[in-house]
């Protein structure tokens, strides 16, 4: 395995990170749907530049480095012993590696004090799903929908204002509790 580091992204290398994370998402939504654009958030992109900027303005983001390459991204969010992994992604090119396993790895390393993480994802990006579960660690505990009562409701302040929301409809939340 390449050694892998989690470098903090530097404001000269936002725009780029922007684009990867963008390219990123787009790679799995053209997976599964093909050409067909209703899943999208803006001009063809699954996740806006907006959103992006948002995690990495509310959070620490981190560029994935192997062999002096920018081969992806992550962002988190750090509340005391909770951990919100707000980005992670990795360049289409660069998949099936352990690349994403292992930069996971180096996060929970990085973030001891961190018992509980959360993350979501769309229904769709069967990857992410596998990764976060398989892979991780992280067991599915909500998935909003039109049928979301709001039963079950996130602990995150954003979700509680947002259950009903259209961005978030279709998505998965997932939590990793760590003894």
């Amino acid at each position: 395995m390449q050694e892998i580091i989690l470098e903090l992204l530097e404001e000269t290398d936002k725009e780029q990170f922007i684009l990867d994370n963008q390219e990123a998402f787009r790679y799995g939504a053209m997976e599964e749907f093909g050409q067909r654009d209703n899943h999208f958030e803006e001009d063809g992109e699954i996740i806006s530049r907006a959103t992006i900027e948002k995690s990495i303005d509310m959070g620490v983001a981190y560029r994935i480095i192997v062999d002096d390459r920018k081969v992806g991204g992550a962002v988190v969010h750090i509340d005391g012993n909770i951990g919100e992994l707000e980005l992670l992604f990795v360049v289409p090119s660069e998949h099936t590696k352990g690349i994403g396993t292992k930069t996971w790895q180096l996060i929970e390393k990085r973030y001891p004090q961190v018992n509980r993480w959360e993350t979501m994802t769309p229904y769709f990006e069967k990857r992410n799903i596998h990764f976060y579960v398989n892979k991780c660690g992280f067991k599915i505990v909500e998935f909003f929908c039109e049928y979301h009562t709001g039963e079950m409701v996130a602990e995150k302040d954003e979700i509680k204002e947002n259950q009903n929301d259209k961005d978030i409809d279709g998505m998965f939340r997932f939590v990793k509790e760590i003894d």
